[in-house]
């Protein structure tokens, strides 16, 4: 009897060996999915650095564990800081003209000192909105910043630094209630006149004929002919958005007879 019982017991005991090494696989194998180093889960908020404002609405950012990455703020849109990219279109109100270009150009330059001077080097929250895409089209964080308690992207907003960037986010209608509120006060940007200075190439300064505008709405030296036509753009546009000063002496493209 015993006989014939040892070879019952020796296929029990390798059928309990098998199934331990297939469950202990099926563990490991668990394990490694949920873990996984590549595809993070990734929390709503957290704590990081800015460490570089790229303009008013993009910045770069440090996680505590030295992980460097690129945040585009949430549903605002500040002005381009390059003057052939600025968009009046984009800018109820504001005209695709010199004078409306030149507007929102200085606009963009005071949003990126501006969030220079709020944010750089400071330790923020950023916040992901589970309405939006976590990134967008160029890869870059989709976020909002808040310092302490306060919405950043919202104060762009109120403080007319930018435009309502009309995608999906659930503070959505909020925004359009801020964009709306700096709008009729004439905030920041938005406050615009047609009555600033617009230049006007029939209208020149006595014996000057100022060329008109290029396509890409930029002066450079190479579009005029004496140093006079460029002085008169100079002096007659706020700032120097078309760099026809570079060495900020006053005197425009030097190089000009």
């Amino acid at each position: 009897m015993q006989r014939s019982r040892l070879p019952l017991l020796i296929a029990a005991l390798m059928l309990l060996a098998l199934t331990g090494c297939v469950g202990g696989l099926g563990s490991d194998l668990s394990g490694g999915d949920t873990g996984s180093a590549t595809t993070p889960d990734v929390a709503d908020e957290q704590t990081v650095t800015v460490t570089r404002v790229i303009d008013g609405d993009t910045m770069e950012i440090t996680y505590a564990n030295g992980t460097e990455d690129t945040v585009r703020l949430l549903g605002v849109d500040t002005p381009e800081t390059t003057l052939s990219r600025v968009s009046p279109d984009e800018f109820e109100g504001i005209p695709d003209s010199t004078a409306g270009r030149d507007h929102l150009f200085e606009w963009g330059e005071r949003a990126t000192t501006f969030a220079e001077d709020e944010l750089s080097g400071e330790e923020v929250r950023i916040v992901f909105d589970a309405e939006s895409d976590r990134r967008g089209y160029f890869g870059r964080l989709l976020v909002y910043i808040y310092i302490d308690d306060e919405n950043f992207n919202e104060q762009l907003l109120s403080d007319g630094y930018a435009r309502m960037y009309d995608s999906r986010f659930s503070l959505h209608d909020e925004f359009a209630a801020v964009e709306t509120r700096a709008q009729t006060n004439e905030v920041g940007l938005w406050d615009y006149s047609d009555s600033e200075s617009e230049l006007n190439p029939d209208d020149d300064d006595g014996d000057l004929d100022i060329p008109p505008l290029p396509s890409d709405g930029d002066y450079n030296c190479d579009d005029f002919e004496t140093q006079d036509q460029a002085q008169y753009v100079l002096e007659n546009t706020n700032g120097d958005p078309h760099n026809l000063d570079q060495d900020g002496d006053g005197v425009a493209c030097e190089s000009l007879p």
